[in-house]
């Protein structure tokens, strides 16, 4: 017991975890010791009583992939009669809508479809980019851009710099799942390798493209594995510090392929715990209230957690998994006060936005 208490002081301190001092805290730590160590970690990083969100809407532009995930609801095979991808105009429609709303953060993302070509992004993104530029297009995925550099026969490098000329301004980390091949091959074959996935995020943030990384867990991934995703992400912040947040989601098996079971609120505090205290080179750590619902999204404000994310004012991929949790920025805001912090608007870089009133004001 002593070893568990000197390494979650250790870790609270900001000291670096090894691999098995990490998996050790996360299978043995009792959650509430985990949770408070994270909690003082979190407020070591970020002094003070503020908690973060983003008004943002999440356009999933086609539901068309030729990736085909087992873990995945809302994807459809390439000629399937239930595809769909929007137009220029209709996207739009939706930048709009969320502009109206306040929405600062537009993340456009959908399938990997290999019937648009990199010119059908970069139309749209300079148009988004010219007719909203109070928004900031956080857009795509790694296997997006693998998608067009394959489709278009060019870098990822090259994919990235002519979005980025076209408007794109950072990159999410969508995609990630575990970057354990082992885990790879069963769920998600056709994607990216985990070097690969790795390697698209390097060249972004080498570009001076923010990102951010997830991870959704609860799967078929081992305690381990979970362990091993972090390390990777960790040694690439090592080496670039380039990711502005790590966002760890859960799997929603209610209609997917896969099936399997959903993973429980204690997992997940657990889960955001090991997190604060294993990236200890991440600024910040996001909770993601889609999934587990807002109740546990204000939990996760005492078990390392810092920002609330987005509001999401649209979004379809976790919709169509199984969830159905919503939440407008007074609920957001009276979550965060609910839990004795204080509400703060922030843009897709987490500079605070005095200009825009909360909800509640």
């Amino acid at each position: 017991m002593s070893a568990l208490v000197n390494l979650l002081e250790k870790a609270a301190s900001g000291g670096r975890l090894t691999f098995n001092e990490g998996l050790l805290l996360y299978r043995e730590a009792d959650l509430h010791s985990l949770g408070a160590a994270a909690h003082a970690r979190r407020m070591q990083l970020h002094p003070g009583n503020t908690v973060t969100y983003v008004i943002d809407t999440t356009i999933n532009y086609t539901n068309v992939c030729n990736v085909h995930c087992s873990f995945c609801a809302f994807f459809r095979p390439e000629q399937h009669q239930e595809g769909y991808t929007m137009s220029h105009d209709q996207v739009l429609a939706r930048v709009k809508h969320a502009a109206d709303q306040g929405a600062t953060q537009i993340m456009i993302q959908g399938g990997v479809n290999p019937e648009l070509h990199i010119d059908w992004f970069e139309t749209l993104f300079a148009r988004v980019h010219s007719e909203y530029p109070k928004v900031d297009i956080h857009a795509l995925s790694v296997s997006e851009v693998a998608g067009l550099a394959k489709v278009d026969g060019l870098t990822v490098r090259e994919v990235l710099v002519r979005l980025r000329d076209a408007g794109m301004r950072s990159l999410p980390g969508a995609g990630a799942e575990i970057l354990v091949e082992r885990v790879r091959k069963r769920i998600s074959a056709r994607k990216v390798r985990p070097d690969e996935w790795l390697g698209v995020m390097r060249e972004a943030q080498l570009l001076s493209l923010p990102t951010t990384a997830t991870m959704m867990f609860g799967s078929i991934e081992t305690d381990a594995e979970r362990i091993e995703h972090l390390q990777a992400l960790r040694e690439l912040q090592d080496e670039t510090a380039g990711f502005t947040a790590f966002i760890p989601w859960y799997y929603v098996p209610f209609k997917t392929p896969l099936r399997g079971r959903e993973a429980t609120g204690l997992e997940y505090l657990r889960v955001l715990a090991i997190s604060r205290l294993y990236l200890d080179n991440f600024p910040h750590l996001q909770a993601s209230w889609l999934t587990p619902g807002l109740k546990m999204g204000g939990l996760a404000l005492f078990y390392g957690c810092d920002d609330m994310g987005g509001t999401i004012i649209e979004e379809q991929v976790v919709h169509d998994a199984g969830s159905t949790n919503e939440a407008t920025r007074r609920d957001l805001e009276a979550l965060v006060r609910s839990a004795g912090f204080e509400p703060a608007i922030r843009d897709t870089y987490w500079n605070l936005r005095d200009d825009v009133a909360l909800a509640t004001a």
